[in-house]
């Protein structure tokens, strides 16, 4: 089974709200649009990791088919999101496909061309954009325990990463792969 992770905890300083409560032009949660695309993409599941303003958050997912957790110790950074949302997956999840709420050109496709291919426990593979890594990343569940163990701050999974043989998937003619930090 392949779950999908959506990071949407921070308090999106820079923004100046939450970026999980961000809506774009034509009206619609960059939460929702989130979880929408890991599902066209391909996951079977989809899991959101909320923080700040995990309430009113959680309200924009009504009526959505997807999971909810809330990363209690969120301020830390995005290593504290992606250690809560990698605990709050069950057992027959084999691997999960790690992407961010402000990745705001991230398009199905992209997520279906990382995950094309066979995707099991060992899967080691992320989004680059012009050769620069980027995401989603995709980690089977053999990785889990070295990408908790590295999560700190805001560094997420880079460190692990550094230390792994990661396939870069070329995904710079579908998308920038670029976040949106501000209004």
């Amino acid at each position: 089974m392949l779950a999908g992770l959506l990071l949407a905890a921070g308090a999106g300083r820079r923004m100046g709200r939450p970026k999980a409560l961000v809506r774009d032009e034509a009206g619609e949660p960059w939460l929702v649009r989130g979880v929408e695309v890991l599902r066209e993409g391909g996951c079977d599941a989809v899991t959101v990791v909320l923080g700040a303003a995990a309430d009113e958050a959680a309200a924009l997912l009504e009526g959505q088919e997807v999971a909810v957790t809330v990363a209690e110790d969120w301020a830390e950074g995005m290593g504290a999101s992606l250690r809560a949302g990698l605990a709050a997956l069950g057992p027959e999840v084999d691997a999960v496909l790690v992407s961010l709420v402000d990745l705001t050109d991230l398009s199905a496709a992209v997520v279906a061309r990382v995950v094309r291919g066979d995707v099991d426990d060992r899967s080691l593979r992320r989004a680059g954009y012009h050769g620069v890594p980027g995401h989603p990343v995709l980690l089977g569940r053999g990785h889990w325990p070295g990408v908790t163990a590295s999560a700190t701050g805001d560094k997420g999974a880079r460190d692990y990463l550094a230390g792994e043989s990661v396939t870069l998937v070329e995904c710079g003619d579908l998308a920038t792969g670029e976040d949106r930090d501000t209004p």
